[in-house]
């Protein structure tokens, strides 16, 4: 599914181009609602973790969460889809943008979007690590499991979380309460300091994730690959770089 950095350059691009304009059209072929009112504005879009929300003047929301197959698309009134009609699952239209949202398996018109549960979130510069970190001691559980809880922190996803792991020195399969409380922290912070990279461009290359069986591009042992958790996301590591119990804040 996309990483919460995704969907902040979503939201971000959809309330540059929605914010603060009346509403012209909505659809929601799957939902029932009451119709808006014709004076209706939308009032902006944000990413909250993984969650992409797009409010409006009467107190509702656009909820939608993308997972594996969701995705928005903006387009100029008239111009023609990149996908099939039928995929469309929510549609909020102003006077000069149509955006769309795609085979989004959650799609939800609320006054009450169910994002109360999530951690910090990290895309964000003012996240607040240190209760992410209180909320990663509270939850325990292998680190690499632990890291892709949104309770945590929000919007830390497969790819980050094993890139974090790596820069950190840490094995996935190492447990929270057995890590130095400087080491959790590092694995936040450093998660935090990609995922904002990623938002303004700035991707850093991928170390480990992706990489199974290739050479580990620090020392050279082969990047190895095991389903973890409940979920069973597959996690990359380098077994010399992140030996058991050898948490160290990244350099």
């Amino acid at each position: 599914m996309p990483e919460g950095d995704t969907i902040f350059r979503t939201a971000r691009s959809l309330d540059q181009a929605l914010a603060g304009k009346p509403l012209v059209r909505f659809e929601a072929p799957r939902l029932r609602f009451r119709p808006f009112p014709p004076d209706t504005v939308v009032d902006g879009a944000e990413a909250v973790g993984k969650h992409c929300l797009v409010r409006f003047d009467d107190g509702r929301t656009l909820h939608t969460h993308m997972r594996m197959t969701g995705s928005w698309h903006l387009y100029r009134p008239g111009e023609r889809w990149r996908k099939k009609p039928a995929a469309m699952r929510a549609l909020v239209e102003v006077a000069d943008w149509v955006a769309v949202c795609f085979a989004a398996p959650v799609v939800e018109l609320t006054e009450h979007p169910p994002i109360d549960h999530l951690g910090p979130d990290l895309c964000r510069p003012d996240a607040d690590i240190d209760e992410a970190l209180r909320r990663l001691q509270e939850r325990g559980g292998e680190i690499g499991d632990a890291l892709l809880d949104q309770r945590v922190a929000a919007g830390i996803g497969n790819m980050w979380r094993c890139e974090a792991l790596f820069a950190c020195r840490v094995d996935p399969f190492d447990r929270v309460d057995e890590l130095p409380d400087a080491t959790n922290r590092a694995l936040l912070e450093v998660s935090a300091r990609f995922l904002r990279s990623s938002v303004v461009g700035d991707r850093p290359p991928m170390q480990v994730y992706g990489r199974r069986a290739e050479p580990c591009k620090r020392c050279g042992t082969r990047i190895d690959w095991r389903p973890q958790g409940d979920q069973r996301r597959g996690t990359y590591w380098c077994p010399a770089c992140q030996p058991p119990s050898a948490g160290t804040e990244a350099g």
